[in-house]
């Protein structure tokens, strides 16, 4: 077991209120870390059917622009977790960020895919320092009692992030080019990375940890993922983000060829559903209090798969409005599961959170590439389906590992991290 020691539980350090200046700083500083992250992340996406006349490869070789840069992350995040356990939050996350803005300024010159390749998947491993550790990060310097609030508004400022990065490439990259696409979405990125810098308070609930050696690290890997309910986590963001990946990544395919024909600014346009996830992530981390986090969650995944259903039409109107009944749907359950893994874990939490986003991200790669195959052989009925059957696999695996039990009204404004809400409390490890 991993010997760090989170101030916070000792009664050193409560955490910052909600409110307070620092409270405010810090949710600005980690939505302007999720700017620069997720906008770079995914900066390829809404430019890749352009990419793949330009370069000449099929769809699912542009999506591995996105695939290689989501398996470079999730395979540094654990890495990343224990670095931060060492020197701090604070500081891996500044050398992440900054290397990923320089990568990321570097992919638009690389002469061919295959240089672009290495590139994407060298800035995905940078980036893995911010994902890793920002929920740890939250979990050690916010009040118990508003983490989950200050974990739904992170995620809302990484769909802000992932959206702003869409917007701008799509235009750019129509009138100019991939190319110049990806370089206008790493100068916004650059930008977001200097606020954040500016802007994220010294840690205070931080206490670095003695180098426990690989035993030590197999151990506490090991012992979150013996655990029931951090696993059902671990498999709902491997299923869910792979999904949403794949939706993403293949709806623009959809809607440049018969009977749509969009251009690429159209197209871009469909990221705007990212605000709805904005509402809903925020909304969500606020509604535990009320409902508890497990009716949450699914109710979340419901909405996933009532929106998917929309875009079986052959009607824009009702196809755009699934998009954003089911982006709302996934940024809700995914503000759920992160913060709850943080919360369920009661010793080595950057390490559960970094497990949470490796399965989160090698869902990205894998189902988002795989979803490309279905795409390009069965068409986009057959990947909807698809995605769907993940969404209602998600939702049996949570509500048989977390069983509501109908009593036990848990005091909304004592709930912390790793407690439950109404209808829950029964269920704690």
């Amino acid at each position: 077991m991993l010997p760090t020691q989170d101030t916070s539980q000792s009664g050193l350090w409560a955490g910052h209120p909600k409110g307070s200046a620092a409270y405010r700083r810090l949710l600005a500083a980690l939505a302007f870390a999720g700017v620069a992250t997720f906008a770079q992340l995914y900066s390829t996406q809404a430019v890749l059917p352009i990419m793949a006349t330009d370069l000449r490869i099929t769809a699912a070789e542009a999506a591995l622009t996105i695939s290689l840069a989501t398996v470079g992350l999730a395979i540094t995040v654990i890495p990343w977790s224990f670095l931060a356990d060492r020197i701090g939050r604070v500081r891996a996350m500044t050398l992440g960020i900054s290397a990923a803005t320089v990568l990321g300024l570097l992919a638009p010159l690389a002469a061919t895919f295959p240089i672009l390749l290495g590139l994407r998947l060298l800035e995905g491993m940078a980036l893995g320092g911010i994902p890793a550790i920002a929920i740890a990060y939250l979990n050690e310097e916010v009040h118990k009692a508003h983490a989950a609030l200050a974990a739904g508004t992170y995620v809302a400022g990484t769909t802000l992030g992932g959206l702003a990065g869409r917007l701008v490439a799509g235009p750019v990259g129509e009138l100019w080019g991939w190319r110049a696409a990806a370089f206008a979405v790493s100068g916004l990125a650059a930008a977001a990375a200097v606020l954040f810098l500016i802007l994220v308070p010294k840690a205070r609930g931080f206490t670095p940890a003695r180098a426990s050696g690989f035993r030590g690290a197999a151990r506490t890997l090991g012992g979150h993922l013996r655990n029931p309910r951090l696993l059902a986590l671990y498999v709902q963001a491997f299923l869910l983000m792979g999904g949403f990946v794949a939706v993403y990544n293949y709806l623009g395919f959809r809607l440049s060829g018969d009977p749509f024909g969009l251009p690429a600014t159209v197209i871009s346009l469909i990221f705007v559903a990212y605000l709805s996830g904005t509402v809903t992530s925020r909304l969500a981390g606020g509604l535990t209090l009320r409902f508890g986090r497990r009716t949450i969650l699914l109710a979340g995944i419901l909405l996933m798969a009532a929106g998917l259903a929309l875009t079986l039409t052959q009607v824009l109107v009702l196809i755009l409005a699934g998009l954003l009944v089911f982006t709302g749907g996934f940024f809700a359950a995914h503000s759920i599961g992160a913060g709850w893994t943080g919360g369920i874990a009661t010793t080595g939490r950057a390490q559960a959170s970094s497990l949470y986003n490796l399965a989160y991200y090698l869902g990205s790669s894998a189902i988002g590439w795989a979803g490309g195959l279905v795409f390009q052989s069965f068409g986009w009925t057959a990947l909807a389906l698809t995605v769907i059957g993940l969404a209602c696999t998600t939702a049996v695996i949570t509500a048989v590992v977390h069983p509501g039990s109908g009593a036990g009204q848990a005091n909304p404004g004592q709930l912390g991290p790793g407690q439950l809400g109404p209808g829950e409390a029964k269920q704690a490890c």
